[in-house]
């Protein structure tokens, strides 16, 4: 794998390619800065600059058009339509009453927490969800892409294996 990925990142400058790693769902930032910093030979705070940017790139677009996307398919796919109203009705079912509780601590540390399935896209997509302003989402979003980018330099930095 990380031969398939540096055979990748060699097609671009190194800035774009860990920029487009770390806009890539599920590994996001958490993959990018320690794959600049130890493949790449980047250094941390170059690795955590264009990651954090990488990153935060696609949420503006996601909290955008995900509205919208919803509304199509309300009108043009039943079957999608109806999994994502009973998933988004579901989560809030589940969640709101925690939600609510420390909204925008809660919007940020579910993003600044560098496990699977937290992050830029699911900190948007459950701002969706919740009812979070577009803007308000945008830089609560961004503190946690922050802090998560801090994070995982220090254990990058610390040398902990965040590739294997």
């Amino acid at each position: 794998m990380r031969d398939t990925l540096t055979a990748f990142v060699q097609r671009f400058p190194e800035p774009l390619a860990v920029m487009l790693l770390a806009a890539v769902p599920i590994t996001e930032l958490r993959f990018a800065l320690p794959f600049a910093a130890r493949v790449l030979d980047m250094s941390l705070p170059q690795a955590f600059l264009w990651s954090v940017i990488g990153n935060i790139l696609p949420v503006p677009i996601i909290l955008m058009f995900l509205g919208p996307v919803t509304s199509w398919a309300e009108d043009h796919w039943g079957g999608l339509h109806r999994f994502l109203d009973r998933l988004f009705a579901y989560t809030r079912r589940r969640h709101t009453a925690r939600f609510d509780r420390l909204r925008d601590l809660a919007l940020i540390t579910f993003v600044a927490i560098p496990l699977p399935v937290t992050g830029a896209w699911s900190g948007a997509l459950a701002a969706f969800v919740f009812g979070v302003e577009s803007k308000k989402a945008m830089v609560l979003i961004s503190i946690g892409v922050v802090i998560a980018g801090l994070v995982v330099s220090a254990l990058t930095a610390a040398g902990v294996a965040l590739l294997s």
